[in-house]
């Protein structure tokens, strides 16, 4: 399970460390996982994602798996998403990447979204995986809702969940280690027999009806968007569309560049679907990156948008790897001549020749 890839431990702040699995090379991306799997979830995705050419981070989310747990307090703050946020963003210039896109699924959704809100510097790419904003699903919090998702509201009450869970977390968690993998399996299986461990999930979901909502709240009234490209991908097998009708509807005023639709899998897509999950998110990093490069190119010249197809098939799946230490983009950005082109030139001018890119 993730050959190639190190586990480490990363203190980001305030008495936290979060565990965290990365490798690969290329442009940098961070999967977060949802309740109650740990970054074990991302096990098949992963990889995947590294041989498309990114650099990959998993971590446990706080309060989650093998990270810290630290005591709650009434409002619940410490399990906020906002502060979760805050510790992804921490590991990951730790771990050397200053700018990154972040992938959420589930609750680890709500943490992408508030990093992609609160750290707009940082966040280049943002997909969420079978999510709407939690304000969005409060506000339509109906007897349908209500009767699909009690545990939201079950989970917010105090003592009794835990007990409830704790008396057979298998009962009430489920997992199969032949669909989740044996290693994945196990790890998840420790987290949830681990009194700790299910105390800090619940804590995840009694912030979300406190200030995580109040955060949303705060945003939507003024009028905040998250800023860079976002893909919302929902499974076809999970409730989300029934709920909701038009999921992308509910994003566009949350957002300033949106892509997304279905995918045919149940709710935990990175075990039940791992290579089309890993294929419809390689496809939306790379077009994004390969926008920024475009951008790049052209400057202030006029819109790159009719050549786009050229360049993406131009790019393939080399678009991240490096020449002479430095990615194809970067050196793009910097100023560097590229297969006999000036990247103030427009595309198609200067010398025709071009590397060999096989």
């Amino acid at each position: 399970m993730f050959d190639g890839f190190t586990e480490t431990r990363v203190d980001v702040g305030d008495g936290i460390q979060l565990r965290a699995r990365h490798g690969g090379e290329g442009a940098p991306v961070v999967l977060l996982h949802g309740h109650p799997r740990t970054h074990t979830t991302w096990h098949w995705v992963a990889p995947l994602l590294v041989s498309a050419g990114y650099a990959v981070v998993c971590p446990d989310l706080r309060g989650y798996g093998q990270s810290s747990k630290p005591a709650t307090t009434p409002d619940h703050a410490p399990y906020s998403k906002r502060t979760m946020a805050g510790d992804v963003l921490r590991l990951m210039q730790q771990l050397g990447h200053e700018r990154f896109a972040v992938v959420g699924h589930d609750r680890g959704s709500y943490v992408a979204m508030r990093l992609a809100l609160d750290a707009p510097h940082a966040v280049t790419k943002l997909a969420v995986l079978d999510s709407v904003p939690i304000a969005e699903a409060l506000d339509r919090a109906d007897a349908r809702f209500a009767t699909a998702w009690w545990h939201w509201f079950f989970f917010a009450q105090p003592d009794k969940p835990e007990r409830a869970i704790l008396a057979d977390p298998d009962a009430w968690y489920g997992g199969d280690p032949a669909r989740m993998g044996e290693e994945n399996y196990a790890d998840y299986r420790r987290a949830i027999h681990d009194p700790a461990t299910v105390h800090a999930m619940l804590e995840d979901y009694r912030a979300g009806l406190g200030p995580d909502r109040a955060a949303d709240e705060a945003d939507r009234a003024a009028g905040r968007r998250i800023s860079c490209p976002t893909l919302v991908l929902w499974t076809s097998r999970d409730d989300l569309a029934d709920l909701y009708g038009d999921v992308l509807g509910i994003w566009e005023s949350w957002t300033t560049e949106l892509s997304g639709g279905p995918i045919d899998s149940g709710h935990h897509v990175s075990e039940d679907a791992p290579e089309e999950l890993a294929r419809r998110l390689d496809d939306f990093l790379r077009d994004a990156l390969i926008r920024d490069v475009v951008d790049a190119m052209y400057g202030d010249n006029g819109s790159a948008d009719d050549d786009l197809a050229v360049i993406r098939q131009a790019f393939g799946s080399w678009a991240h790897r490096e020449l002479d230490g430095e990615s194809w983009a970067d050196k793009i950005r910097s100023g560097h001549r590229v297969a006999g082109r000036e990247p103030s030139q427009p595309i198609g001018a200067g010398d025709s020749s071009s590397e060999d890119t096989s």
